[in-house]
């Protein structure tokens, strides 16, 4: 059994609790829901008030599924709210199609009105694609941002574990639900209610909006090597204009064979073909993920020409950029 809580003391000058509406889009992520939802119960529990209300909304006001398949029931469809609500967006899986015209129109309302809203996971893309992001910070679930940065050129967007621009915040998903509420809990109520809120959820390492959504270039491969990260950080940020491997290896003070043997040693392939699944990698988020043709998808991806990108991509995933694109429509559609 838990010991008793020790009660942090919250001033809330006889105000009202401040409502979250969660907006539930089919397939949504549950551990980001889940995230924020718990901070929120949390904060009422340690405070000993109800600092925090919440409401689950989503069209047609019945039910929805998040993408383990576990069934949410609803508490209404998408109605008007009221001004001092928040409106928090939960996106998933396949946020394209969980995007419809309803749900843009009911967005832009509540935006005209003056709302408070912020996108979980990738809920950013429906933010971005009713037009409230433009010319704001934003950030979406890293797997997401090649394609999102493609369409929303508008969108001045970061690599970060969440943003807050005005009345718009956004997440990149997973556990950076946490670290959005307890910087809402700590502007509203103080720092001691938001770090009793992070030592509740054994929650050591509060992030802000300044930390990266990525593990380190070193951690993700599992090399500490320098020089190795370097290059391959050269390689991330320049997709669509590749570098050649003798200039990468003068970046770094090496030869072109020095830079071989480096590669071949920590990753068993050579910088080419390390570059190379780079490339596809981003081609591939770029044509599961957006309605970009196949040309422009090779283009954005460093490929003169489309036969050389199909060609390249068969090698890799054993199936043409066209199929792809066409199995991931079928999918959609079902």
């Amino acid at each position: 059994m838990k010991a008793n809580r020790q009660i942090i003391p919250v001033d809330t000058h006889n105000k009202d609790p401040k409502r979250f509406v969660f907006v539930l889009m089919d397939n949504f992520t549950l551990l980001s829901f889940a995230s924020a939802l718990d901070a929120l119960r949390i904060a009422n529990r340690m405070s000993g008030q109800e600092l925090y209300r919440w409401s689950f909304l989503g069209e047609g006001g019945e039910s929805v599924s998040c993408s383990a398949g576990t069934v949410f029931k609803l508490d209404d469809d998408l109605c008007e709210l009221k001004r001092d609500d928040t409106i928090i967006l939960c996106g998933g899986m396949d946020i394209q199609r969980a995007t419809t015209k309803k749900l843009l129109n009911w967005i832009r309302r509540e935006a005209r009105r003056g709302l408070t809203i912020g996108g979980l996971c990738t809920a950013a893309y429906p933010m971005a694609k009713a037009g409230l992001l433009d010319g704001k910070r934003a950030t979406i679930h890293w797997e997401n941002q090649d394609s999102f940065a493609e369409e929303f050129l508008e969108v001045d967007l970061t690599k970060s574990v969440f943003v807050t621009d005005g009345a718009r915040l956004t997440t990149a998903g997973g556990t950076s639900s946490i670290d959005l509420m307890l910087k809402i809990i700590a502007d509203d109520h103080g720092e001691e209610l938001a770090n009793a809120v992070a030592d509740q959820m054994i929650y050591s390492s509060i992030r802000t909006d300044q930390d990266t959504q990525r593990l380190s270039v070193p951690t993700r491969i599992g090399v500490r090597h320098p020089k190795l990260s370097q290059v391959i950080q050269m390689m991330e940020k320049n997709i669509e204009d590749p570098i050649s491997p003798a200039t990468l290896a003068k970046e770094v003070s090496m030869s072109t064979r020095q830079l071989e043997r480096l590669f071949r040693r920590y990753l068993n392939r050579s910088p080419k073909r390390y570059y190379m699944e780079l490339r596809l990698q981003k081609a591939r988020n770029l044509l599961m993920q957006t309605d970009m043709s196949v040309i422009n998808v090779a283009l954005a991806c460093g490929f003169a020409s489309p036969s050389h990108f199909s060609k390249c991509y068969r090698a890799h995933y054993a199936t043409t950029p066209y199929r792809e694109r066409g199995s991931q429509a079928t999918r959609l559609s079902i």
